[in-house]
């Protein structure tokens, strides 16, 4: 996959996450220091109905180019929301979650990603 599909694709999940008001959208080329994804993209939502809302239009934008996620983990509690997108691993965490977690420091080798205009 070329750097442009990469960004194209990220853009896309991330649109469908900022399309439900997330906040704090952060995208991470995790190539380099992981073998499980190609891209990581956080995001903070502000209730558990939230995180479901933003992982539902995630979800609804991979079906409607094809795909399905390989799992989704935490949907019911809310509070972090995984989403595995093979190529793509999306976060949704509440802020209290996000901030406990802390992946940008642990993951801090990994440059972001320029989303555009989508972030």
């Amino acid at each position: 996959m070329t750097h442009a599909d990469r960004v194209a694709r990220a853009s896309a999940i991330a649109e469908a996450a900022l399309d439900r008001k997330c906040q704090q959208l952060v995208a991470l080329d995790v190539r380099e220091v992981t073998s499980v994804a190609d891209t990581f993209i956080l995001v903070t939502a502000t209730s558990d109905r939230h995180a479901r809302a933003i992982a539902d239009s995630v979800v609804e934008a991979e079906r409607k180019v094809g795909g399905a996620p390989l799992g989704v983990e935490g949907y019911e509690e809310g509070r972090w929301v995984l989403i595995d997108l093979g190529d793509v691993i999306v976060h949704v965490f509440q802020a209290e979650v996000r901030e406990a977690y802390d992946l940008e420091r642990l993951w801090s080798d990994a440059p972001a990603l320029e989303l555009g205009a989508a972030a």
